[in-house]
């Protein structure tokens, strides 16, 4: 009987804890390790919420590859008996007079069979009237599209993970050493020393620092501010089941999730901020995002003008040059692989991802150029 390979996957977030799932269903013996444990405030999968959509511009792999992440996603609710998606349509606005984005995104949707329509002013008006579309022209609508539960997802891989043979530890990879070539197994924080015959690092923002020379600052941590708002009272107009996840593309893009499962009015602009460190990084949101944050709001939604703020967050972002996804074997070890540089974007394609690479580990497959690591030095 041939052996089963041993695989360890470092990092329990969406790229890694779905890699680790599908590598075990794809038949290897596999260990998960994680340092703060899936979807912590540390990780770019920490969180509540994350959007799901497929409008990513012309000639973009990413609507593909949403559509089966889609399709994944119901299928593990479905599997595992629980509610990740919700699906309250997503709204892209697009701008008057620079739409290019947008009219390359409907061809792509169109190619991977996503449900799209395409929505006048007049449309937009009628069926929103709680938004106020000036400098909007028209606009995308996804009604599958919507949000994710992110680290109730997350816990829930792992926990399937655990239940169909997995193992997983809560520990971390100690430094120096992963840059070298003959490296025979990781230390780890507990003392212990863990050999693998395969490694693959989904470690999301340490990705760099793990792989200084490989990596480096070709995946750049970036502090990105969430504020969540109160809806007027008695006011349903605002929460998911009269609203849709919406996105407006002008000179600065501006999304939203409303509802958030009674955590308020999600508003966030996804402009990179400041480069933040993701262990010691003090997590505050800024006064003048704030600021943009609220003035935005009043304009777009404008019986939203006085509403309070109820909390507010720090995610991140881990971000490529060029927003592509790392997913390429180290240059120096055949049998070390490097996933992430989710560019905040990766979130909803865990599934499709963890698929994927599970693939090119179990049959020793070259992944596509956009994610090689030979694309940086051209």
């Amino acid at each position: 009987m041939q052996k089963k390979p041993y695989i360890a996957v470092i990092g329990a977030g969406a790229f890694g804890g779905w890699t680790a799932l599908y590598l075990l269903r794809h038949g290897a013996r596999v260990i998960l390790l994680d340092t703060w444990g899936p979807g912590n405030s540390r990780a770019s999968s920490g969180g509540e919420t994350r959007v799901i959509r497929g409008t990513y511009g012309a000639d973009s792999p990413y609507t593909r590859m949403a559509a089966h992440a889609l399709e994944l996603w119901k299928r593990h609710e479905k599997r595992w008996k629980r509610q990740f998606l919700h699906r309250t349509g997503v709204l892209w606005m697009a701008a008057s007079g620079e739409d290019s984005f947008e009219r390359g995104s409907v061809e792509m949707l169109r190619k991977a069979g996503t449900k799209h329509h395409e929505l006048s002013l007049r449309d937009l008006k009628k069926r929103w009237p709680q938004i106020n579309f000036e400098e909007v022209s028209w606009a995308i609508y996804e009604p599958e599209g919507g949000y994710l539960t992110a680290r109730m997802a997350c816990q829930a891989v792992i926990e399937a993970f655990l239940a169909e043979g997995g193992e997983y530890r809560q520990l971390a990879v100690v430094l120096p050493g992963t840059e070298t070539g003959n490296w025979r197994g990781l230390k780890l924080s507990d003392g212990s020393k863990l050999v693998a015959d395969q490694y693959v690092f989904a470690c999301g923002p340490w990705l760099g620092k793990l792989f200084p020379r490989t990596i480096g600052d070709r995946v750049c941590t970036t502090k990105q501010d969430e504020f969540f708002f109160g809806t007027p009272s008695g006011d349903h107009r605002f929460d998911d089941k009269h609203l849709p996840v919406w996105a407006d593309h002008r000179d600065r893009f501006v999304y939203g999730i409303p509802g958030n499962q009674g955590r308020g009015f999600k508003i966030a602009d996804d402009t990179r901020g400041p480069e933040l460190d993701p262990t010691s990084g003090e997590r505050v949101v800024s006064a003048g995002g704030l600021k943009t944050i609220r003035e935005y709001l009043a304009f777009r939604f404008p019986a939203m003008k006085n509403a309070p703020l109820l909390e507010t967050r720090v995610c991140q972002y881990e971000q490529t040059p060029d927003s592509h996804f790392i997913i390429d074997r180290h240059p120096a070890a055949e049998n070390v692989w490097l996933v992430g540089g989710g560019s905040g974007h990766g979130f909803k394609h865990g599934p499709a991802v963890g698929e994927m690479v599970s693939e090119l580990v179990m049959n020793e497959k070259e992944p596509q150029a956009i994610f090689r690591l030979a694309r940086f030095s051209v």
